[in-house]
């Protein structure tokens, strides 16, 4: 993500620390392991009415590998069985938007600065 805001010249390393810390909730998080490596975590605070996907980071060396797209779907079987949608927000301009586009995600809305999206079961 950080790419995304430098470039447009909204990275701030206090702002973002912040922002994660104030709202971590351990039982939200998951952090995702491969082969005993720190590949990346993902916050899914489940709702009463949606499943709310705060954060999603996989790490620049597992990107591309199909690691991502099946972390999706796992949230998305989840939901599914849950009969919970779930929702996301997306920088604007990120490389993520066209990730979230091709696992069924459907834009909803839009902010200031990021994209609304939701995927229904």
């Amino acid at each position: 993500m950080r790419p995304s805001l430098e470039a447009i010249q909204r990275f701030d390393p206090i702002r973002v620390r912040r922002r994660f810390l104030d709202g971590f909730a351990p039982e939200d998080t998951t952090l995702l392991l491969c082969d005993d490596r720190l590949a990346g975590f993902y916050v899914l605070r489940r709702r009463p009415h949606e499943h709310y996907l705060d954060h999603f980071y996989l790490g620049a060396g597992f990107r591309g590998t199909g690691l991502g797209r099946k972390i999706i779907a796992g949230l998305q079987q989840g939901a599914r069985e849950a009969r919970m949608p779930i929702r996301l927000m997306a920088l604007k301009g990120s490389p993520a938007n066209d990730f979230y586009r091709t696992c069924g995600f459907e834009l909803v809305g839009e902010e200031p600065l990021d994209l609304v999206y939701r995927w229904q079961p």
